[in-house]
């Protein structure tokens, strides 16, 4: 480690740009998270879109100033790989100056082999569960329901793809599982325990907060889903758990997000439910989420679940699948279910919309625990977790599962 005692020297690598959407988003609240806890942070993006607390080096691979190389006319595959050719190149020079390297799929492989040549231990980033099972159980699910998956989709199989992350996979010294869900998918392809390293994602409570005074009445319950309307997801869980439920009478499901448009044609019963309200993609999702008892979402498949989190800082109670973070615990700050047990949903809707006291006993388990979920307090785990790699010792997940009816 660097001579300034503890100050863990990171080179930081993400092939996408950092501070966009999604996983993007989730890499530059991680970097931000690393900065707090007092990580000293060498980040390569391959773009920079959005500016980094102050003392965090950035060097971007794919832009110099205003000019960008575009991932469209590279495409993804070859816009990830020049990265990876770079910042390997640039680690070659920092012999010395790095502890741990840190990475992110399909933009990792050269830079995870020139980092073992040079004695330099290497994590690799999983938001997602093993590709190949991700790929498989969403396939399943679409052809169970009949709804096509579009061959572009992030979920439709793709073979070199799913041989560069493979490759990446064995490359790394370890791997970080965001939830014991991702981590147990990597168990069932045969990783060994030692190989995964638990930590978590957090939220952001400047923008996710409760409402000053919770929702109170006799009025239904209001019900919110929010993410991408795809299969994968199990928004069609949801709907059918609550049309089944009473709740549906005198409350209100309100669903934020895109549709895929096989999927829409798919639910379009469902959705003309006059309790249902789709409205398309939303910037007022903290406001949703304020406004909101509970937020369903019932995946199949799940890196972490950022909207759970998000959910429990608002004070909206979360309805889940197991395959969602483990944050979740059951009858403790939300209400957990098997995946595509459609029965057991209902049922907690059902008792959601029956017990006002039990609504509310939830609500405050979760605003007790979303201090502990920040993205700050992420940072300070994930930093935990690189002095446990450092140190040869695991480091002990840090939220377990609770039991699921």
């Amino acid at each position: 480690m660097s001579q300034n005692g503890d100050k863990i020297r990171v080179l930081y690598s993400f092939p996408h740009k950092l501070g966009a959407d999604r996983i993007c988003y989730t890499a530059w609240q991680q970097v931000n998270g690393l900065a707090q806890a007092g990580a000293e942070l060498m980040v390569h993006p391959g773009v920079l879109q959005r500016p980094v607390p102050d003392g965090v080096a950035v060097r971007p691979t794919l832009a110099r100033g205003k000019v960008r190389i575009p991932y469209k006319v590279l495409g993804t595959m070859r816009a990830c790989a020049l990265h990876d050719h770079i910042v390997a190149r640039r680690l070659r020079k920092l012999k010395g100056q790095v502890d741990i390297v840190h990475t992110w799929a399909l933009g990792a492989l050269e830079t995870l082999k020139t980092a073992a040549e040079m004695g330099i231990p290497t994590v690799l980033e999983r938001p997602n569960a093993h590709t190949r099972f991700a790929y498989a159980v969403v396939q399943k699910e679409c052809d169970r329901i009949g709804v096509p998956l579009p061959a572009d989709h992030e979920h439709a199989f793709k073979q070199d793809v799913l041989q560069k992350e493979e490759e990446e996979y064995k490359a790394a010294y370890r791997l970080l599982c965001p939830s014991e869900f991702t981590k147990q998918t990597f168990l069932n392809q045969g990783f060994a325990p030692e190989q995964l390293v638990r930590h978590i994602y957090g939220y952001d409570e400047k923008v996710y907060f409760p409402a000053q005074t919770p929702r109170i009445g006799n009025a239904g319950i209001t019900a919110l889903f929010v993410g991408v309307c795809a299969v994968r997801k199990g928004l069609h869980f949801a709907l059918e758990a609550w049309l089944r439920s009473p709740a549906c009478k005198d409350g209100t499901f309100l669903i934020a997000g895109e549709f895929l448009p096989a999927y829409k044609a798919k639910l379009a019963p469902m959705l003309a439910h006059p309790s249902v309200k789709a409205l398309g993609h939303r910037n007022d999702v903290p406001e949703l989420m304020r406004n909101s008892d509970v937020m369903i979402l019932p995946t199949i498949e799940e890196g972490f679940g950022l909207v759970c989190t998000e959910a429990m800082g608002s004070g909206c109670v979360p309805v889940v699948s197991e395959a969602c973070t483990d944050i979740c615990r059951h009858m403790e700050n939300a209400l957990v279910h098997r995946v595509g047990e459609v029965e057991a949903l209902t049922a907690h809707i059902n008792m959601l919309d029956a017990d006002r006291k039990l609504l509310a006993q939830l609500r405050g388990g979760a605003l007790e625990t979303a201090p502990q979920v920040t993205w700050n307090a992420a940072g300070r785990m994930l930093l935990d977790a690189y002095r446990g790699i450092l140190s040869g010792k695991q480091v002990a997940p840090p939220v377990l599962q609770a039991s699921i009816v």
